[in-house]
């Protein structure tokens, strides 16, 4: 088979090459087409690669989150439970024992109340956030320090206050004259021991989780947030959890939820594979115009090429050889269009990808991959059959006395 494939082959490059021209143009839609999808696929390639890169920047992988689930789905309506099992400090400190990898763990409570200073009349509506021991890892000190375990073990009436609050209160004060400084907020007086520059923009006040109240709690149930040392361990950990959560609530661990971050990746790629496949054909039309030309160059060669034919079946050649032979020429010319294509695509995105960047002011690049380069070699293999076999069969089918008759 091969002996045959080889020459087959040969034939065909050296038939292409002695009607370039002609063939050329009459491919020329494969290639535009090919051109078009090479482009596209390159750019969603840039596209996915920045999203993912963003994701990664802005959401840690390596987080874990644990919070109640307080509301249950009734004929698709979401309605709050009466009672659902929540976690408070003793438990959290529990629950961090019980994971058997180095993590980071913090426990939160969040609500809005109005929030003063000692001696202002006037109230700032902030976020109030119960809060475990803080990471270091989440804020930035400009003054003072971080609640600590102490602190919250102890029920201490401190609290930490951020850049936003400090600003929307006192604009003029520096971060430091904050320190030591009363501030009554969600019916506390509270000393003012830190301040720190966090990415919120929204005025914030976080003090120890513990001085919040049973129906504080109820009221807005508190999440925990484990940060693992090491990516590999975020599956483990969440069974670790999710098997916890089971024997410290045996009949209610359904009222919790255990995710990672892992989901958003997961639902970025999806949604760009989606994309690619609808774009992929939407373009995919324009390589099936170009494959028509294909099959137009390949009737043109039969008509030409008769005499030929018949000659060839006369000496001996066999159906399946003539066959062979312009299927090898249809593969050809497609992969030949395909490789045009393939150059006249990236070229394009080099073209494309500054004017992107210059309207968007996105630092966005096209990728090169080689899933890219396997698409337009398919393209090539299955355009050159699809289209080319109709061609051989009609060449095939010639009488070889008639064929040689004609002129």
């Amino acid at each position: 088979m091969l002996k045959k494939i080889v020459p087959a082959f040969k034939m065909a490059a050296n038939t292409l090459r002695s009607h370039f021209f002609h063939t050329f143009l009459s491919i020329l839609g494969m290639v535009i087409g090919v051109a078009a999808l090479v482009g596209i696929l390159c750019l969603i390639d840039g596209m996915e690669h920045y999203a993912k890169d963003q994701l990664t920047r802005t959401t840690s992988l390596n987080a874990i989150s644990v919070a109640s689930r307080p509301t249950k789905s009734v004929n698709g309506i979401q309605v709050r439970k009466d009672t659902f099992a929540r976690l408070d400090y003793a438990r959290f400190r529990g629950l961090t024992r019980a994971i058997p990898y180095r993590t980071e763990a913090m426990m939160i409570s969040s609500s809005s109340a109005e929030a003063k200073t000692e001696n202002d009349t006037a109230a700032t509506v902030t976020w109030l956030r119960g809060i475990s021991a803080m990471m270091t890892s989440k804020w930035v000190v400009k003054a003072g320090v971080l609640l600590g375990e102490e602190a919250v073990a102890n029920r201490e009436g401190m609290a930490v206050i951020n850049q936003a609050f400090a600003s929307a209160t006192r604009p003029a004060d520096s971060a430091r004259v904050w320190l030591g400084r009363k501030i009554h907020a969600g019916g506390r007086t509270l000393t003012v021991v830190g301040v720190v520059n966090h990415r919120s923009p929204e005025p914030e006040v976080f003090l120890p989780i513990t001085l919040l109240t049973p129906d504080e709690l109820k009221a807005a149930p508190p999440s925990v947030v484990l940060e693992a040392e090491n990516v590999v361990d975020v599956t483990p950990i969440r069974d670790s959890l999710r098997a916890w959560l089971k024997t410290e609530f045996p009949e209610h661990a359904n009222d919790f939820d255990v995710t990672t971050n892992e989901f958003r990746v997961e639902q970025a790629t999806r949604g760009f594979m989606l994309f690619r496949v609808i774009m992929g054909l939407i373009v995919g039309i324009s390589v099936l115009v170009g494959g028509i030309g294909v099959m137009n160059v390949m009737l043109i060669s039969v008509t030409q090429r008769t005499t030929e034919i018949g000659v060839r079946k006369a000496m001996g050649a066999k159906r399946e050889d003539i066959v062979m032979q312009f299927l090898a020429e249809s593969i050809t010319i497609s992969a030949f269009g395909s490789l045009a294509g393939l150059v006249l695509g990236i070229l394009g995105t080099w073209a494309f990808v500054p004017i992107i960047k210059a309207l968007t002011q996105v630092p966005f690049q096209a990728s090169y991959t080689w899933n890219t380069l396997g698409v337009v070699a398919l393209v090539a293999i299955a355009v050159g059959i699809l289209f080319g076999t109709y061609p051989a069969l009609r060449a095939s089918r010639l009488d070889p006395v008639e064929a040689i008759r004609r002129e």
